[in-house]
């Protein structure tokens, strides 16, 4: 591990303006192009690191969650957007980006989450992992509980609703269809002693997560305008 390093330091004064730039110009043509709102971003811990834990639906998620906060969020990328550095990968960066290697449970991009939350800098994952399909949430990874244990940071779990009726896995076009991001409260860190008991709260940990973004996943999505799950 190279520490400290591009994806793990605190944003420069110039990082975080063009931070603050490219999320206002987002955020407004999120805005206006599908009426994005978000709710209960109270929940949202206004100082210090936490994690964000997104559903994931569509490539426009990593645009709409900057709704939750004003702050520089830090986003696992796959690292592939790095490939051969150069201007693209400086701007990455520059964003807060960090590389994580896709399909693998890649502890060198774990550890670096874990720097980052030590820095003071929130962190989103989103734990479905790649993007997925259908109103379900599908199986979780262990990996916001999993720096959860390591750090002691809240985890903020966030529903999205009608990204993916706006831009599906694999559109070619972006569809005006109403987004609804519902945040939910944060579930906190509970100390556990021992190698064992620590393992067993991590994996009941991703289960509640699971329950409860589903719930707030079934909310977005009803508040968005799109089909919920059938009871």
């Amino acid at each position: 591990m190279t520490a400290p390093n591009d994806h793990t330091r605190p944003g420069t004064r110039g990082e975080l303006l063009f931070y603050a730039v490219v999320r206002a110009v987002l955020v407004g043509l999120c805005r206006l192009w599908f009426r994005v709102r978000a709710s209960s971003t109270e929940h949202v811990p206004a100082s210090g690191p936490y994690i964000l834990a997104p559903v994931h639906r569509s490539n426009l998620d990593f645009a709409l969650v900057l709704v939750c906060s004003k702050r520089r969020l830090r986003y696992l990328a796959k690292d592939s957007l790095w490939k051969g550095g150069g201007f693209w990968a400086k701007v990455f960066t520059a964003l807060g980006g960090i590389p994580v290697a896709r399909g693998t449970a890649d502890r060198e991009a774990l550890r670096t989450c874990v720097e980052v939350i030590e820095a003071g800098e929130p962190l989103v994952i989103f734990p479905e992992g790649t993007r997925q399909l259908g109103p379900e949430v599908q199986d979780l990874f262990d990996g916001p509980a999993f720096v959860q244990s390591r750090t002691g940071v809240p985890i903020v779990p966030v529903g999205i609703g009608g990204s993916e009726a706006a831009m599906p896995k694999g559109a070619k076009f972006i569809k005006p269809h109403k987004v609804t991001v519902v945040v939910g409260p944060a579930l906190p860190f509970e100390e556990h002693e021992g190698s064992k008991a620590k393992r067993a709260a991590i994996r009941a940990r991703t289960a509640e997560l699971h329950t409860v973004l589903q719930g707030l996943f079934d909310e977005a999505q009803r508040r968005a305008g799109t089909p919920n799950r059938s009871r």
